[in-house]
């Protein structure tokens, strides 16, 4: 099953990735998921691999995954290793707005599946997708409102220290 969601954040994409290349903030923005730490040595970038879990109805489904692909300011690709599987994705590509302000399209998808389980596996991936979906679009509303917040404090800090100046 692959869901997907997206939404223009008023920001430059390296802000927004501020957030996205970080995993101590993942349970800040991300709706749902219980569990997103670091196993390894490194904390960020290809090859760094992360428990997670997600929450699913009345289950916590997900496992141990690691990022596949790490271009910054730009995409982030995860797969499983060991758990459900499960291939996911973070895109971010600059938009303008015609009077210069920073958009950013921001994208997440999530593949996954249930192997080996037959009809009633089809039936868990199809009952499962709307929650999925619904804490998709909740992550990335949370994250625009999260980077927005972070912008609009920087630059009243700015203004503040041009005042003082």
């Amino acid at each position: 099953m692959r869901v997907a969601a997206d939404i223009d954040v008023n920001a430059p994409a390296s802000a927004v990735w501020a957030l996205v290349d970080d995993p101590s903030r993942y349970l800040h923005f991300m709706s749902g998921i219980t569990r997103w730490e670091v196993v390894g040595d490194r904390a960020s970038g290809l090859g760094a691999r992360y428990r997670m879990l997600m929450h699913v109805g009345s289950a916590e489904v997900g496992g141990l995954v690691e990022i596949v692909e790490h271009e910054t300011d730009r995409d982030m690709a995860w797969v499983s290793v060991v758990g459900i599987d499960q291939r996911g994705r973070w895109r971010l590509r600059k938009r303008g707005d015609g009077r210069g302000a920073s958009i950013t399209r921001v994208e997440l998808r999530l593949s996954y599946g249930v192997a080996g389980a037959g009809p009633f596996g089809w039936l868990a991936e199809h009952v499962a997708a709307p929650i999925v979906r619904g804490h998709l679009r909740r992550s990335l509303q949370q994250l625009k409102r999260q980077v927005e917040h972070e912008q609009l404090r920087s630059a009243a800090a700015a203004r503040r220290a041009a005042r003082v100046a």
